[in-house]
């Protein structure tokens, strides 16, 4: 397992629609695992495969810390609700934005046997997966940004 390069927004990387995976080789299996360790060193919740340099609609998720789901070929089949806050995206270091987004999403994908899988998230989840899907097909959060993008060192900090 290594760390990968994230790329960053301008990169054309970032731009192109990825490709279906059909089957799960050991190279496809190394690039996961290189995708969760990358995401995890990063401090991030989510990682889509085109973030570090790779074609393939794979996206990783731990929104816990604690429960790392591997998604491929995953879709959006149900969403409802509506959630605004602000987002960041490791292609984007630095910045966050607030962006509107659905607060419930339903997904089909394939895990890493390639059996049909769903999942139903809310809030957080929700929103990772959102952000992660638009990756694969090219897009970043920052189209979305309602205002400006604003420096994560100028944010106030949360009370606990």
């Amino acid at each position: 397992m290594a760390l990968r390069q994230i790329r960053v927004q301008g990169d054309p990387v970032l731009e192109k629609v990825c490709k279906e995976v059909t089957e799960v080789t050991p190279r496809i299996k190394e690039l996961i695992d290189d995708m969760l360790d990358t995401m995890y060193e990063a401090n991030g919740v989510g990682l889509a495969a085109n973030q570090v340099g790779i074609l393939k609609r794979i996206v990783v998720i731990d929104v816990t810390g604690e429960d790392p789901m591997v998604l491929i070929n995953p879709r959006i089949i149900e969403s409802n609700g509506e959630q605004t806050g602000n987002e960041g995206c490791l292609s984007v270091p630095g910045k966050t934005g607030v962006v509107t987004r659905p607060n419930y999403v339903k997904i089909v994908y394939k895990d890493i046997e390639m059996q049909d899988q769903e999942l139903a998230g809310t809030e957080l989840l929700a929103r990772a997966i959102c952000h992660e899907l638009e990756h694969l097909d090219g897009h970043m959060y920052t189209e979305k940004v309602e205002g400006d993008l604003m420096n994560v060192a100028d944010l106030e900090p949360v009370e606990e």
